[in-house]
C-alpha cells in the first residue's frame, strides 16, 4: 500500500540541519518549472540553503533564489573528460556540504544514485511519470531513502513494479497556490478564452481539438484559442492551422511564458489527450479558477467528471466539440466546475503541504530512516 503522509514533521533545529540537493533536467524546466520554483521558494521561507545540479546551457537562473546555488554538472564540455568533471562537481558538491539529494527528474536516476554513492549520501527519487517497465528506474536498495509521486495513479505504477521499496513509496502531491476567486465568465465584455498546451513531442494528437473549434467558430461561438507549444510540437501545430484557416482564432505562444498569467486570462482549460506524465499545467489551471475539460487515462488523478471537470472522448472531435460547447452554453455549469476544482487545489495541494512533507523526509532521509 502506498503510504500516507505522516504528521510528524522535522523540528526548527532539524529544519536547520538540513541542506538538499536537487538534481534537474531539461524536462524538469520545461514540464515541472511551477513545482520546481513552489519548492525553492518554500525552503527559502524556511532559510534553507540548497544547490541545483543541472546539465550546461540550461536556462535556470530565472527560477533561483539567493538561498540557492546552481551547479553545471559539466565544465569542459569536450569528449573523454568525464572523469574531470565529475571530480570538479564532486569537489564543489562537498564544499557546500550536502545532506542528502533529490532527484526531480527520473532521467537522472542513475547519475543521482551515482552521486549519492560517491558523497555516502542519501537519496530521494521522485517519479512524474507512469513506468513501463522495471528496468527505466536504476535505485539503489542501500542509498534510495524515499520515492515519491505526485499523483496516486504513479504511486501504485511504482509499487506494483518495484515490490521491495513499496514502505519507501510516498504520494506527495505537488504543491500551487490556489486563487480566492475565479473569474471564469465573469466578464461578458471580454472575449472568451480557451487555453491549452501541447507536450515538446506531441506532432499528431491534436488534429481533434482543431477540429472542434474550426466546427465551433463556424457555429458562430466567438473565443480565442491559446496555446503553449515548444519545439517540433509548434511547426506541426502553425502547419495545420494554416490548412485549416484558424490562424485568426488560435493564438500560439512559447512555453517560456509566464503559465499562471497565461492561464488567468482564459475561462476554459483543455486537456486534449491522456499524458502518462502528471501535467502540472492542468493543476494551476483548476487553482487560478477556469473551467476544465479534460479526457480520461494516463495520469488522470486530477480529472473528476462532472465535480473538477467535463469530460471527453480524445479521440472524437464531436466528443470535444459538445464538451466545449456544453461550457460556452451553460456558464453557471462552467462556473461550478471553475469553483470545485479550485476548491480541490486548495485543500489537496498547498505549497505549505508539500514543503512539510519533503522536509520531513530529507530529515528522516539523513537520520537513516527509509519507511
Amino acid at each position: 500500500m502506498t503510504k500516507k503522509q505522516k504528521a510528524i514533521f522535522p523540528s526548527k533545529e532539524a529544519k536547520k540541519s538540513i541542506r538538499p540537493v536537487f538534481v534537474v533536467s531539461q524536462r524538469t524546466i520545461s514540464e515541472f518549472a511551477l513545482f520546481l520554483r513552489y519548492l525553492l521558494i518554500g525552503l527559502a521561507d524556511e532559510s534553507i540553503r540548497s544547490v541545483l545540479v543541472c546539465p550546461p546551457k540550461l536556462d535556470i537562473e530565472p527560477l533561483v533564489y539567493s538561498s540557492t546555488e546552481v551547479i553545471r554538472d559539466t565544465v569542459f564540455a569536450l569528449p573523454g573528460l568525464w572523469r574531470q568533471n565529475n571530480r570538479v562537481l564532486i569537489d564543489r558538491l562537498r564544499k557546500f556540504g550536502p545532506t542528502v539529494l533529490h532527484c526531480l527528474c527520473e532521467s537522472r536516476a542513475l547519475f543521482t544514485r551515482q552521486l549519492a554513492g560517491q558523497l555516502g549520501l542519501p537519496y530521494v527519487l521522485t517519479v512524474n511519470s507512469l513506468q513501463k517497465k522495471r528496468s527505466e528506474l536504476p535505485i539503489s536498495l542501500s542509498r534510495c531513502a524515499k520515492i515519491t509521486a505526485p499523483a496516486k495513479s504513479i504511486a501504485e505504477n511504482i509499487e506494483k513494479l518495484y515490490p521491495g521499496f513499496d514502505r519507501r513509496i510516498e504520494q506527495i502531491n505537488i504543491g500551487t497556490f490556489a486563487r480566492k476567486s475565479t473569474d471564469c465568465f465573469s466578464n461578458p465584455s471580454r472575449l472568451r478564452g480557451i487555453v491549452t498546451a501541447m507536450p515538446r513531442s506531441d506532432r499528431y494528437g491534436f488534429e481533434n481539438l482543431l477540429g472542434a473549434v474550426k466546427n465551433l467558430a463556424i457555429s458562430g461561438y466567438e473565443f480565442m484559442l491559446v496555446v503553449i507549444a515548444d519545439g517540433i510540437a509548434e511547426k506541426q501545430l502553425r502547419s495545420s492551422l494554416v490548412r485549416l484557416g484558424l490562424l485568426q482564432i488560435v493564438t500560439v505562444i512559447p512555453a517560456s511564458e509566464p503559465w499562471r498569467s497565461v492561464l488567468e486570462a482564459g475561462d476554459i482549460f483543455v486537456h486534449y489527450r491522456p499524458r502518462d506524465t502528471f501535467d502540472v499545467l492542468l493543476l494551476e489551471a483548476m487553482a487560478v479558477g477556469t473551467a476544465v475539460a479534460a479526457c480520461k487515462g494516463g495520469v488522470d488523478d486530477l480529472v473528476v467528471d462532472d465535480a473538477t471537470a467535463v469530460v471527453f472522448d480524445a479521440n472524437n472531435e464531436l466528443s470535444i466539440r459538445s464538451s466545449l460547447q456544453r461550457l460556452f452554453d451553460r456558464t453557471e455549469l462552467a462556473k461550478r466546475l471553475a469553483n470545485c476544482a479550485q476548491d480541490y487545489a486548495r485543500e489537496n495541494h498547498t505549497v505549505s503541504g508539500m514543503i512539510s512533507a519533503f522536509l520531513r523526509i530529507y530529515s528522516d532521509a539523513q537520520n537513516g530512516k527509509n519507511s
